[in-house]
């Protein structure tokens, strides 16, 4: 994109006084940190449900959590956009929440399915039979076995809010944006390399991250050794 000279700090220092991509990233991180918590605890639940089903009510459901994931964004972002005009709700940071749970669940649902397929069978009726009350054998008992699907689900529901630009797009309101929006606009004027900064940011942020959950769970298999 342009020339490099030397290496320069300047660029993350603007990153931070420029308060248009300070304000998106803030957007930006809160929706998509609000948007997965409720669309994991919601997605969970519903796994749950679709899995006690009957096999031909189940597939019902699997093909109806699997539209949004099938239909191209722009299909469910226009049918979301539509549904607050009819619905006559003033966009803005609370449409683009609603958007983005409602699109992130199905990816909720299909993550932790497989975990609740892998439990060992009536294992929630044994701890009935031994006295625990349904909510505390769900607890105690469903959620330890399924947690390595509920952090997966989490997981992919935080990339695909901080990835999505087409249904916060037709979703978003005056004065709320997200980097994806932000960025799309500044590409028309042409991109400053306070973005480049902010990529790079983001990048040692994601990577330090990755470090500190495979060294924990090393640390983890190791002592189960």
């Amino acid at each position: 994109m342009g020339h490099i000279g030397a290496f320069t700090t300047k660029w993350y220092v603007r990153l931070f006084q420029n308060e248009a991509i300070m304000t998106a990233l803030y957007y930006t991180v809160t929706i998509a940190i609000i948007s997965s918590i409720i669309a994991t605890i919601v997605g969970t639940l519903s796994a749950i449900g679709i899995n006690k089903m009957r096999p031909r009510n189940k597939a019902i459901m699997m093909n109806v959590n699997n539209l949004p994931i099938l239909n191209t964004e722009i299909v469910t972002g226009v049918a979301l956009m539509s549904l607050f005009v009819f619905l006559q709700v003033d966009f803005g940071y609370f449409t683009m929440l609603i958007a983005h749970i409602m699109f992130c669940i199905p990816y909720v649902i299909l993550s932790v399915l497989p975990k609740l397929r892998q439990m060992p069978e009536n294992i929630e009726n044994a701890a009935l039979d031994l006295g625990a009350t349904p909510f505390y054998a769900l607890r105690k008992v469903i959620l330890p076995q399924i947690k390595p699907g509920i952090v997966s689900g989490f997981l992919m529901a935080f990339t695909m809010s901080i990835d999505d630009f087409i249904i916060s797009f037709f979703n978003s309101g005056n004065g709320v944006t997200n980097l994806s929006i932000e960025i799309y606009s500044m590409a028309r004027r042409g991109i400053k390399p306070e973005i480049n900064a902010l990529s790079t940011l983001m990048f040692i942020t994601v990577l330090i991250l990755l470090i500190l959950s495979n060294k924990k769970q090393s640390l983890e298999e190791r002592g189960r050794r």
